[in-house]
C-alpha cells in the first residue's frame, strides 16, 4: 500500500507541475498544502476566521438595522457570495496559478484589452489583498485593547495611537511567522481551522446558555426588530449592514494565490472556496442568530460600552468578566492566526504579479529565499504596505475604518472583470474538473452585477451628510492607488504601456505541451498499475 500511495502521489505531483508548466510557469515553492489545509476549509476558511471576523465588523451591522440586519442581511448577502465563489472555483479550475485573478483576465480577454485589464485586476488584487491585512489586524489590534479593558474592569481605555501600535506589533509579527518555511505553514492551516470551527460551536452553544434572562431577547425582536440609526433610509441601511457578511466572507481568492503550493490544485482549490464559503455562511448565520437572541435590547450601551469592542460587550453582560476574558483569549488568537494566513495569500500574489515585472520594485520583489523556499521579500512589502495604511488611525475613526469597505470594493473589481472577460472577451476557455455546466453563464452574471451594485453602495459614507473627519475614506485611498497605477501605466516611453505583456512565461509552453502528452501517458499506466495490483488484493 505504501508503494501505491506513493506512485499516486507522484502522479498527482507530475500533473501539478504539468498543468502549472502549460500555463507557462515553472515550479517554485514546495506544494506542502494537502487535504484539509488546501480543500475542505483550507486557507480560505482560517482567513475568514467567522467568530473573530463577525466580531470585528458587528459595529456595523448594529446601527445599519440591529439584529434583523444581523440574520437576515448575512442571510441574503451569504447567498450571492457563493454566487461569486463558484464563478471563481470555476477559473481556478481551469487555471490554478498563484496569479490567478490578473493571470485569467490577461487570458481571458480581447488582444486589445488584455494588458490594460490585466494591469487594472493586478493592482486592485495588490491593494485589495493588503487592505485585507490591514483590516484584519487592526480588527485584532482594537480586541487586544478590548482584553486590556475587560482585564481592568472597564477602566482601561485605548487610543488610536496606541492602538496603532499594537496593530504594528501584530502585522510585524506576522512578517516573521510567514518567512518560515512551507511545510511548517501549510501545517499551522490545521490548527488554525480546528480552532476557528471550535471557537464558533462554543459560542453557538455556550452563549444562550449562560446569558441572564435580562439580556435575552424574544423571537419577535431578535427576528423582526429593525433599528436603524445610521441616518440613511432603512433600505440602503439594510444594504450597508452587508458589509459585515462581505468583509467576513471574503479574501477566498487566497486559495488561488497558493495554488502553486498546493497539491492537486485544479480540484482542491475550487472546492476549497465553495466549501469555505457555504460552510462560513452557515455557521455564520448560526452565530449572528445567537448574537440576535442574546445581546439584548440596548444598542446604544453596547456601541458605546468602555470596552470599544461590541461583541466583546455582549459577552461580558452574558459571561461575566472572567468567562468574557478566558474566551475573548481565544478569539484574539483566531483572529491573530487570521492575520497569519492572509499575509501569506498577500505575499504570494504580490510574489506572482512581481514576477511578471508589473510591481515597482519587482527585481528585487521576484526572489525566493534559498532556505526558507518563500518569497520573504513580498512578506515584508505587504507587512510595510499594511502598516502605512494604519496610519489613517490618526485621521480618526471613519479613516481607519475605510479600509474594511476598501477590502471588499478592490477584491470585488478584482473579482468581477476576469469573470466577465471569460464571457466578454475572445478566448477559448476550458473548463477543469470543477465546472457548472449550463449554469455557469447564469451563475457569472448574478455574480458580477452584485459585486458591481454593492461596490458602489460601499463607496458611500456611513452616515448622510458627512463632514471630512466622518467622510468614507476607501475612496480617497483606493481611488489614488489605482489612479497612480494607470499613471505609471501610460507614463511616457517608461510606463507600463510600453513594456507590460501581463504573465511572462517562465518556461516554454510549447515544449511542455509535447512533454506533457507523454507524461500523462506515463501517468496512465502508473495508474493502470495501481488498479491492478489494488485488485489482486481484493
Amino acid at each position: 500500500m505504501d508503494k501505491e500511495r506513493q506512485t499516486h502521489k507522484s502522479a498527482i505531483e507530475v500533473a501539478d507541475e504539468e498543468l502549472l508548466a502549460s500555463l507557462g510557469y515553472k515550479q517554485e515553492f514546495q506544494r506542502a498544502f494537502t487535504g484539509l489545509e488546501a480543500s475542505t476549509f483550507g486557507i480560505a476558511f482560517s482567513i475568514i476566521g467567522l467568530l473573530p471576523s463577525i466580531a470585528s465588523v458587528l459595529v456595523y451591522s448594529i446601527p445599519d438595522g440591529g439584529p434583523s440586519a444581523m440574520v437576515w442581511g448575512w442571510l441574503v448577502a451569504s447567498v450571492f457570495i457563493l454566487f461569486v465563489g463558484m464563478s471563481m472555483a470555476e477559473l481556478a479550475s481551469a487555471a490554478p496559478t498563484s496569479g490567478g485573478l490578473y493571470f485569467w483576465t490577461h487570458s481571458l480577454s480581447s488582444p486589445r484589452w488584455r494588458n490594460l485589464l490585466a494591469w487594472i485586476v493586478g493592482y486592485a488584487n495588490t491593494i485589495g489583498s493588503v487592505a485585507s491585512v490591514a483590516s484584519i489586524d487592526w480588527g485584532c489590534a482594537v480586541q487586544i485593547t478590548a482584553a486590556a479593558s475587560i482585564g481592568t474592569g472597564q477602566t482601561y481605555s485605548a487610543t488610536n495611537a496606541q492602538t496603532f501600535g499594537v496593530y504594528a506589533a501584530v502585522v510585524l509579527s506576522h512578517a516573521v511567522i510567514c518567512c518560515l518555511g512551507t511545510r511548517l505553514l501549510a501545517r499551522l492551516q490545521t490548527v488554525y481551522v480546528v480552532l476557528n470551527v471550535l471557537l464558533c460551536l462554543a459560542v453557538i452553544i455556550a452563549l444562550p446558555a449562560a446569558t441572564p434572562k435580562e439580556f435575552r431577547n424574544t423571537a419577535s425582536y431578535a427576528l423582526g426588530n429593525f433599528t436603524n440609526s445610521s441616518g440613511w433610509p432603512s433600505g440602503f441601511a439594510f444594504m450597508l449592514s452587508f458589509l459585515a457578511p462581505l468583509w467576513t466572507i471574503c479574501s477566498f481568492d487566497s486559495s488561488v494565490h497558493i495554488s502553486e503550493e498546493a497539491s492537486n490544485a485544479a480540484t482542491a482549490v475550487p472546492w476549497a472556496i465553495v466549501y469555505a464559503i457555504g460552510i462560513a455562511g452557515v455557521l455564520g448565520w448560526a452565530i449572528n442568530v445567537a448574537l440576535a437572541f442574546c445581546m439584548g435590547t440596548d444598542m446604544d450601551s453596547i456601541l458605546n460600552s468602555p470596552i470599544g469592542q461590541p461583541m466583546a460587550e455582549i459577552f461580558f453582560n452574558s459571561f461575566g468578566q472572567k468567562g468574557t476574558l478566558a474566551l475573548w483569549s481565544i478569539v484574539v488568537l483566531v483572529q491573530y492566526m487570521m492575520g497569519s494566513s492572509m499575509v501569506l495569500a498577500a505575499s504570494r500574489q504580490s510574489f506572482a504579479f512581481s514576477r511578471d515585472g508589473a510591481l515597482p520594485f519587482s527585481n528585487w520583489l521576484y526572489r525566493m529565499n534559498s532556505y526558507t523556499k518563500t518569497p520573504v521579500n513580498t512578506v515584508w512589502f505587504v507587512a510595510a504596505f499594511s502598516i502605512l495604511l494604519g496610519l489613517l488611525a490618526f485621521a480618526g475613526d471613519s479613516a481607519i475604518n475605510a479600509i474594511f469597505s476598501m477590502s471588499i470594493v478592490a477584491l470585488y473589481i478584482a473579482y468581477a472583470i476576469p469573470i466577465a472577460a471569460r464571457y466578454l472577451g475572445t478566448n477559448d476557455f476550458a473548463p477543469g474538473p470543477f465546472t457548472l455546466g449550463i449554469f455557469s453563464a447564469p451563475c457569472a452574471l448574478i455574480s458580477v452585477l452584485w459585486m458591481l451594485f454593492m461596490s458602489v453602495v460601499f463607496l458611500f459614507p456611513g452616515t448622510p451628510g458627512p463632514d471630512v473627519a466622518d467622510m468614507n475614506y476607501a475612496v480617497v485611498v483606493l481611488g489614488g492607488v489605482m489612479f497612480l497605477s494607470l499613471v505609471w501605466y501610460y507614463f511616457p516611453k517608461y510606463g507600463g504601456v510600453h513594456w507590460f505583456e501581463g504573465p511572462i512565461p517562465t518556461v516554454d509552453k510549447l515544449a511542455h505541451a509535447s512533454e506533457r502528452s507523454s507524461t500523462t501517458d506515463s501517468m496512465t499506466k502508473e495508474k493502470a498499475g495501481v488498479t491492478v495490483v489494488q485488485s489482486e488484493a481484493l
